[in-house]
């Protein structure tokens, strides 16, 4: 209880002014140019609501700049977008307009991209699952899709179904990276890829198989900004791939951050790009992919949710949207921040510090800690944003309350 009354969250006063997220939480000054789509774009996103009490809203121009910004890497060969992120129709239907290939995770995944783009050459589709079932990876190779092995055990299992064929190998590069324990995909307790230091036992697999290693790919996890973690990733593999006669592909993976926060610098690309270059001259006979995920998409989307009911208990306010954790997880499963502003009054002052929470039966749904929103009322549509990436995807239908729908401007 002692705890309680001395952390528990209260505006600042006239004595010892404004409380830290009343100093740090505040939306980015309109006149600074870098004013989010959704808030130059408010009305349009109010009128896409319409009868919806929740929905997820994607701007389709963000994507595309997103991608192009992207595509405009001279040292990229390629751009696959990890699928997983996202697969909504629609959003596919965007970025292979951008010249955008795909990476895959699943023969779900795969199926959507072959039934959306029939005539798309299969080699330049990437099925990188891990621990796929026997017939999966057979499905797969059998499609003549791109197939990445995460560990010996399909070479030396199932030698027949790599006769004669190419294939990606997942490397571990030994240090994940990332946001949250979750999304860090490589170390010892990481279930991904292959240890560096096995790849030689790997490549004598393959070749007993009757296999070709074309490419080595590596991911370290999601949300790194330090774009030496990609320049890293490149060198490890390229110097793996100095006994591996046969290999012309470099994939560094994805991670690239998402800002989630007012004034929160992006990723260095033109850094990025400069670091790559170099490896590129250096190992010229190798081409560079990535692929990225959020950073595609997650900026583009935002979920709209109507408020249903306020309640103040201890000293901590509650708001309370239509749609909680079954919509977007990502805050109860890596705790992550999204911020959230109330878009009815988008001209209101911040005034009331409170917790924005859904009608999910589970403690852990809340959306927002410790938000600066103007006074509040039922009916009112928040904004949660950069929610483009890993929300409906990972949306589900606990307490049988469905997620937010889906739409677009």
């Amino acid at each position: 209880q002692l705890h309680e009354l001395l952390i528990r969250p209260v505006p600042g006063d006239k004595v010892l002014g404004p409380t830290w997220q009343q100093l740090f939480s505040q939306p980015q000054d309109p006149a600074s140019g870098s004013v989010p789509w959704w808030r130059s774009k408010r009305t349009q996103l109010l009128e896409a609501l319409g009868e919806h009490e929740a929905a997820f809203v994607y701007d389709l121009e963000a994507v595309r700049a997103a991608a192009r910004s992207l595509r405009a890497l001279g040292s990229l060969a390629r751009v696959h977008y990890s699928m997983k992120a996202n697969p909504h129709p629609q959003l596919l239907r965007t970025l292979r307009a951008e010249g955008i290939e795909f990476e895959c995770v699943s023969r779900g995944e795969v199926e959507r991209v072959l039934q959306l783009f029939p005539d798309l050459d299969r080699e330049r589709i990437l099925y990188t699952p891990n621990f796929a079932p026997r017939a999966e990876v057979a499905w797969a190779l059998t499609a003549g899709v791109r197939v990445t092995v995460d560990n010996s055990y399909a070479l030396t299992s199932w030698p027949q179904l790599f006769r004669a064929r190419e294939i990606f190998v997942r490397v571990d590069s030994g240090v994940g990276r990332g946001h949250h324990t979750h999304v860090r995909t490589a170390g010892t307790r990481s279930k991904f890829g292959v240890p560096i230091a096995e790849l030689p036992e790997v490549a004598r697999r393959a070749h007993e198989a009757g296999a070709r290693i074309v490419g080595l790919q590596a991911h370290v996890g999601s949300g790194v900004f330090d774009v030496t973690s990609w320049e890293h990733t490149a060198r490890l593999l390229a110097a793996a791939a100095q006994g591996l006669a046969q290999l012309r592909v470099i994939d560094v993976g994805g991670g690239l951050g998402v800002p989630e926060r007012p004034d929160q610098p992006g990723v260095d690309l033109a850094r990025l790009d400069t670091l790559l270059l170099a490896v590129r001259a250096e190992h010229p006979q190798l081409e560079l992919w990535l692929e990225p995920g959020r950073y595609l998409v997650a900026s583009a989307g935002v979920l709209l949710a109507r408020v249903t009911q306020l309640k103040a208990k201890g000293g901590v306010r509650f708001v309370g949207v239509a749609t909680g954790m079954n919509s977007l997880i990502r805050p109860a499963l890596y705790g992550a921040y999204h911020e959230v502003a109330n878009l009815t009054r988008a001209d209101e002052p911040a005034t009331e510090l409170v917790n924005i929470v859904g009608p999910i039966c589970e403690s852990a749904d809340v959306l927002g800690h410790d938000r600066l929103l103007p006074v509040t009322r039922e009916g009112d549509v928040l904004v949660i944003a950069n929610a483009g990436a890993y929300g409906h995807a990972m949306s589900s239908q606990y307490n049988l309350r469905a997620p937010a729908a889906e739409l677009f401007i």
